[in-house]
């Protein structure tokens, strides 16, 4: 085998194939709402995709004491919410985390929520071999419409 590629070509397939099996999920969308002066608990919403199989199943961020995985569904006009052990990623299909729906709840907020200010998040994904990623994303906190 020629040095060059034992040294060269195996690495960088490597890297190229490395890469598509680890692929990033793609967050858009992401916002957090503003808060009240005194509130404990924040909301965020973004929109998930990712290319593979995949869950959201831990977040956390420095600006509140834990951050939980949320539903809300609509029963016979009594809106619940849920805490979720995590979130389900299906390939290539997005996932929007929105009020009314999918969010992420901020408990023990350490400071008001201001719009215009920003909340950095880490995620923490796991695919169906057991693989975790941390993805951080910083969040433009506004006011809701």
């Amino acid at each position: 085998m020629h040095p060059i590629f034992r040294h060269v070509f195996i690495p960088l397939m490597f890297m190229i194939f490395s890469n598509q099996i680890f692929a990033e999920v793609a967050i858009s969308d992401a916002w957090v709402r503003a808060s009240a002066p005194g509130q404990k608990v924040g909301a965020a919403y973004m929109t998930l995709q990712s290319p593979q199989a995949t869950k959201l199943f831990y977040v956390e961020t420095k600006q509140a004491d834990a951050v939980e995985i949320h539903s809300m569904s609509m029963t016979n006009g009594i809106m619940k919410m849920r805490k979720l052990d995590v979130l389900t990623l299906q390939p290539n299909k997005p996932e929007k985390l929105a009020p009314g729906g999918f969010h992420l709840m901020l408990f023990g907020l350490k400071t008001a929520l201001k719009a215009g200010e920003n909340v950095t998040l880490t995620l923490c994904f796991k695919d169906d071999k057991e693989q975790i990623t941390h993805q951080d994303i910083t969040l433009p906190i506004k006011e809701a419409n």
